[in-house]
């Protein structure tokens, strides 16, 4: 099932979650290269890709949405888009809870802040995992002309024959 959002030939949502994935989970190192030091001005750091994080994780949850609704109704991949979905939903407003926790102190935030972060990241394991299951597995916003040797996303398609792996004769 192709992606319904695209920028230059592939999914947005795609392309858009690198960075909440990759800001929070930095966040979360971060915290624990604080302690593990005693500089808060990692926490400091940690606090600033949490908001950034939180941005970027919203964005992608939008174009995720919309994929999402074009998934046929009934399917297991349905049902594991709405589970991921959610999931990431509570990934965010863990981070969002730890976000405002550090607002005042964020070289020095409470322990919930912390325990806030590392929730979200380890639910954003899980929820990252499937959406691994959803487009390696299911299929879920690959073209649907997927081939080893399919021309670039970005050059002219010809979308009169169906791709070589899918031919019915």
């Amino acid at each position: 099932m192709e992606s319904k959002t695209k920028l230059l030939g592939h999914p947005i949502h795609q392309q858009l979650i690198v960075f909440p994935l990759g800001l929070l989970a930095s966040a979360v190192i971060f915290d624990l290269i604080a302690w593990g030091v005693g500089n808060p001005g990692f926490t400091q750091a940690a606090f600033y890709m949490i908001g950034a994080g939180i941005i970027a994780g919203l964005l992608a949850a939008v174009f995720g949405f919309v994929d999402w609704v074009a998934i046929p109704s009934a399917t297991r991949a349905k049902r594991i888009g709405a589970v991921h979905g959610i999931g990431n939903v509570v990934v965010v407003l863990l981070f969002v809870g730890s976000f405002l926790l550090r607002w005042n102190i964020p070289a020095n935030p409470p322990a919930l802040a912390f325990i806030c972060s590392y929730l979200g990241a380890c639910l954003a394991l899980v929820t990252g995992w499937l959406g691994g299951e959803l487009v390696t597995r299911l299929g879920v916003g690959v073209d649907d002309r997927l081939d080893l040797n399919a021309p670039s996303s970005l050059g002219h398609r010809d979308t009169s024959a169906p791709a070589p792996h899918m031919r019915t004769s």
